[in-house]
């Protein structure tokens, strides 16, 4: 066990002394949506900084700020409570935080993703990193794809999950606070995604912005996500500290080569 560090809670002397070539920094990127009738529009956020503030006080990773605002077109803007990015946006983002985080010494950065919306940026913007900052490592981990044993928990009420049995779970292990438990008994509706061709919003496809049965939900389940998720976790920053790549890094292309990396 470690101290948990971070970042904003560091002055700039701290965070000069940790300079280190293989300190690994983590990106909790969350959400601010509806989330049912029963948990709070930052769910999101607040899965994602609990899981890096667990993983770093085991591995002495640095913590960034939260990004709290992600990319949520997906939820329209019938049912109140949803703020967005627009994906460009997001992606720009998270280029402008690896390439400020390099100027205090962290290079290796991993992005730390607690809704699905944000995975298209992310993949856009860390492409954009790994071809013009080949002297940055930059990753990224969805939660849910860190065990197939998560997966197949989460999508034990359907394959399009939002605010459902296990992420209810995960919430009432974090902040038990939180959650409508009278809102939550009666919360239950159907993943209606199957099957179609197109993509839709939120509100034509759910009746309360619930995806899944959250009724369901308990403390222990909650409890058992979160620890096989830490563990992973702690696992991917292991690796992290220290993985190069297999054949070396890359040059600079030319394109980028003379440009202000300051200004991205």
């Amino acid at each position: 066990m470690t101290d948990l560090l971070h970042w904003a809670q560091l002055t700039w002397p701290e965070i000069d002394e940790r300079r280190d070539d293989h300190i690994v920094g983590l990106v909790p990127v969350g959400a601010t949506e509806q989330h049912g009738p029963h948990l709070p529009t930052g769910t999101d956020t607040l899965i994602a900084q609990h899981l890096c503030d667990a993983a770093a006080t085991t591995t002495g990773a640095l913590v960034l700020p939260a990004i709290p605002i992600g990319c949520s077109y997906g939820h329209g803007t019938k049912l109140p409570g949803t703020l967005s990015l627009a994906p460009e946006q997001l992606i720009d983002l998270v280029r402008q935080i690896a390439i400020w985080a390099a100027h205090s010494g962290i290079r290796r950065l991993l992005y730390v993703n607690a809704h699905y919306g944000n995975t298209a940026a992310l993949l856009v913007a860390t492409d954009h990193l790994r071809l013009e900052r080949p002297d940055l490592q930059v990753g990224i981990v969805d939660w849910w794809r860190l065990d197939p044993a998560i997966e197949q928990e989460l999508t034990v009420d359907g394959n399009d999950v939002h605010a459902n049995r296990a992420e209810t779970a995960m919430v009432m292990a974090i902040a038990p606070e939180v959650v409508r438990h009278s809102e939550r008994n009666t919360a239950d509706d159907l993943d209606r995604t199957g099957g179609l061709a197109f993509r839709y919003t939120a509100t034509s496809l759910s009746r309360n912005g619930v995806t899944g049965r959250p009724s369901e939900a308990t403390v222990e389940l909650g409890e058992k996500l979160l620890r096989l998720t830490v563990d992973r976790l702690i696992d991917v920053v292991g690796q992290a500290r220290y993985e190069e790549p297999p054949l070396g890094a890359a040059d600079q292309p030319d394109e980028y080569s003379n440009r202000d990396r300051s200004a991205g």
